[in-house]
């Protein structure tokens, strides 16, 4: 007892590092993520023409201080999906990312991924683009570990195989879900990405134990490197009407992914708060 007491005094004195607290993240059965392109919150926020974005905020959780990385889309979907921009500054479609990204790490702990890209024109397509398909969006197809592996390939697959998958139970744990040119609203109105949303968000949101992110790459600002954006959290595993109000974004958001599921930390993840206190 003398010895304990002695210690308490000590540590007390010297401030003795206390053990780290893990924030808890549930372990999800399934982490869906769909990205949108190129708005500021407060251009879907508020505004009439995205009533789904505005009830589904109100409904779930947000996340109030969701920024992009920097500018254009494709080091922001890099950061996402592997912590780094990989020195890419560009839309190129012809550069590789290279180390690992969730692909590698989410099959290493025994679970499945896939890429549902809207206007995909085959499986495992890695052209640059095809009518509104842009690979730009794509990032799982500039990692030469996936792109050079018909098997691994084989997991970038038309949206259209969503709805089938969910059908037959086989949803991976990870889905990266884009909508296209058109349907995120690069090229078309804030209403136009809001009826997307709105006919295929149902589905997923009754996923036992799930979530599913659904985000921005990037906003119309610089604001902290890549813009204020919306970001929300919807789902079974989302306590509803929550905010997280911490300043976040993709390398958040990817450390929430792998704080839950328990894999190693990927790039500049490791120095990002994962997303808390909106889980029930």
């Amino acid at each position: 007892m003398k010895a304990a007491a002695a210690l308490v005094l000590f540590c007390a004195l010297l401030a003795c590092p206390a053990a780290t607290a893990v924030a808890p993240v549930p372990a999800f059965m399934h982490v869906v993520v769909i990205v949108f392109e190129n708005k500021e919150s407060t251009s879907v926020l508020g505004n009439s023409a995205a009533p789904t974005f505005n009830a589904y905020a109100r409904r779930y959780a947000s996340l109030t201080r969701y920024y992009g990385v920097t500018h254009p889309s494709l080091p922001n979907y890099l950061a996402l999906v592997s912590g780094s921009t990989h020195g890419i500054t560009s839309d190129c479609t012809s550069c590789v990312a290279s180390g690992k990204s969730l692909a590698d790490t989410i099959e290493a702990s025994g679970r499945t991924w896939k890429t549902y890209a809207e206007g995909l024109p085959s499986v495992g397509f890695l052209g640059p683009s095809s009518k509104r398909y842009a690979k730009k969006h794509d990032p799982f197809a500039y990692f030469p570990d996936v792109a050079d592996s018909p098997q691994r390939r084989a997991r970038i697959v038309p949206l259209g195989r969503l709805d089938a998958d969910l059908g037959a139970g086989t949803l991976p744990s990870f889905s990266l879900v884009v909508p296209d040119l058109c349907h995120s609203m690069h090229d078309c109105s804030v209403g136009v990405g809001d009826a997307w949303l709105r006919r295929n968000a149902p589905p997923l949101l009754s996923l036992p134990n799930s979530v599913v992110f659904v985000v921005f790459d990037e906003g119309s600002s610089s604001i902290r490197g890549g813009g204020h954006t919306v970001a929300l959290a919807l789902g079974t595993a989302v306590r509803r009407h929550t905010r997280f109000s911490r300043i976040t974004g993709h390398y958040g958001l990817l450390r929430t992914i792998e704080q839950a599921w328990g894999l190693p930390l990927l790039g500049r993840s490791a120095g990002a708060t994962p997303i808390t206190g909106i889980w029930k």
